[in-house]
């Protein structure tokens, strides 16, 4: 790491979890901190109870290769509950309403060229000890939103800030 630049943060994430929806706000928050400087990488963590999350993670890179992941992933997630009842098809209204070329992403998640990705993030997750969604990465840190988000800004921002000074 250059002296002064800020490690890369990584968002281990669930586009069907309503408590990686309520990280938003922590995303946000260190957006409007450091801004551009902090690379936020969004990680693919679809949990089996979550029947739309898989397709949703496809759909998702599908999203980030036309280069609107970050607007897919923030219109998806305030709508977890929309996609618990009426699945895929919120996808693709997401899609739409983003600007996504959403038959490209029908195309996708009928032809599986995200899935590599996808299973990819869930293994490397694993083989790191993610859990459950959200988690975070950051400095070879693991903090785990999962069970409870209190404080966890001031320790990602602790982190960020620690890395920056050395």
């Amino acid at each position: 790491m250059i002296e002064g630049s800020l490690p890369r943060l990584e968002f281990w994430c669930e586009l069907q979890c309503p408590d990686c929806r309520t990280a938003l706000d922590d995303v946000r928050a260190l957006r409007a901190r450091y801004g551009d400087a902090l690379v936020i990488e969004l990680r693919h963590f679809p949990l089996e109870k979550h029947k739309y999350a898989y397709p949703a993670a496809e759909a998702a890179e599908e999203a980030f290769a036309q280069g609107l992941g970050w607007p897919f992933v923030e219109a998806l997630l305030e709508r977890v509950a929309d996609l618990e009842a009426r699945g895929t098809e919120v996808l693709l209204e997401v899609a739409r309403e983003v600007g996504v070329d959403a038959e490209e992403v029908d195309t996708a998640l009928v032809d599986g060229r995200h899935m590599l990705t996808v299973d990819a993030d869930q293994a490397e997750g694993r083989a790191i000890g993610v859990s459950g969604t959200p988690t975070y990465v950051i400095a070879g840190q693991r903090l785990d939103g999962g069970k409870s988000q209190d404080g966890l800004l001031e320790r990602i921002v602790a982190a960020v800030e620690a890395a920056k000074a050395s």
